[in-house]
């Protein structure tokens, strides 16, 4: 069996920045969530503040996220026990003066907002948070397309999303040009967040796009500078011929090993009287199906080893992805783990040259 990563076994992955929920969703109520594998509970304070604890009471471990707010803090539904967004019980009910005492707290989880969304460290995180210039500039607008959970993995969903190869196939009906298979060999060029891949692909251009885009042509040209954002997140910018400016932003964060759950959102150069947002979701929701469909029947632990699967030329990013992840488990002393055992870091670093 090749060596395969199974996410939740990488101890250096809970060293990462992962897109939990926007920002609007995290409201009154506890908001539980599971990253790599650990139930985690968010939740505001009364400034608004959002935090980010272990789903479960340090008393008899019941699930905090099945308890209420109470002043900012989060009640236990078991016995009453509350604590502030470190951690720390502030109140025991049981005792007469409610006092917990020293020491008695559960886990807190390193958790900030950034673009609309809500974000969360396991551990001390090794980078910020890429920058995105464009979300505050007023000269894009912004519209929500869609935030659940797919049952595949983030390396396959970042693979595809940086995939030319598929779009005559699994994009016929959308925006594949299924008389034009040979696909455009991308260039790659290295970021403080992962790489940035280059490239200018012909598609179809459909009666929606024609209106979403305003361009009249059967066909058009899309440029590509697609951002990964290691270890599972993307931007997509796509540059038309007539100046539109479309960004597609993907931020997954692993649930499991085999399911991530996604938001989705867009940044437009132009208006909602140039195209409505509606039916800016209706063809990205036709795209994203068509890769669901593929994507959710793909093995989800995906092997870093490169003799794991066959490749062609312009699996290049995908590539690249492994390798990069490779040498981030071998420059931190991890070995790759997959269901039968652990793979020399050694040979990790050996495939990541």
């Amino acid at each position: 069996m090749e060596p395969c990563m199974l996410v939740t076994r990488q101890k250096i992955l809970r060293r990462f920045w992962y897109p939990i929920v926007p920002s609007d969703r995290l409201t009154d109520a506890p908001f539980p969530f599971t990253l790599l594998g650990t139930n985690i509970v968010l939740f505001r304070d009364n400034a608004g503040r959002a935090s980010a604890l272990i789903d479960r009471c340090c008393h008899r471990t019941a699930r905090l996220s099945q308890g209420w707010l109470d002043a900012g803090n989060i009640v236990c539904p078991y016995h009453g026990w509350t604590y502030a967004g470190d951690g720390k019980c502030v109140r025991i009910p049981q005792r007469p003066d409610g006092n917990p005492g020293k020491g008695v707290a559960v886990e807190a989880f390193h958790c900030t907002e950034r673009h609309g969304v809500v974000w969360v460290a396991l551990e001390e995180p090794l980078r910020d948070i890429p920058e995105l210039p464009e979300y505050d500039d007023p000269a894009y607008r912004r519209v929500f397309e869609f935030y659940e959970p797919w049952n595949a993995p983030g390396l396959r969903i970042m693979e595809n999303s940086f995939d030319n190869a598929h779009f005559a196939f699994v994009h016929r009906a959308s925006f594949g040009i299924v008389d034009e298979p040979e696909p455009v060999q991308p260039r790659l060029e290295p970021d403080p967040a992962g790489f940035v891949m280059y490239a200018d692909v012909p598609v179809k251009n459909p009666d929606i796009q024609k209106a979403n885009l305003g361009i009249a042509a059967d066909r058009t040209v899309r440029h590509y500078e697609k951002t990964w954002w290691m270890p599972f997140s993307r931007k997509m910018k796509v540059t038309y011929p007539n100046g539109l400016v479309h960004i597609i932003m993907t931020l997954t964060a692993p649930i499991d090993d085999r399911r991530s759950q996604v938001i989705q959102f867009l940044l437009r150069t132009d208006s909602e009287a140039d195209a409505p947002a509606a039916k800016l979701i209706e063809f990205d929701r036709q795209v994203t199906h068509e890769d669901i469909a593929v994507l959710e029947a793909c093995d989800h632990d995906v092997p870093l080893s490169l003799t794991g699967e066959r490749h062609m030329p312009t699996d290049q990013p995908g590539l690249e992805m492994r390798r990069m992840l490779a040498k981030l488990l071998a420059d931190h002393g991890e070995r790759e783990v997959r269901h039968d055992g652990p793979v020399a870091g050694a040979a990790l670093a050996s495939a990541a040259e």
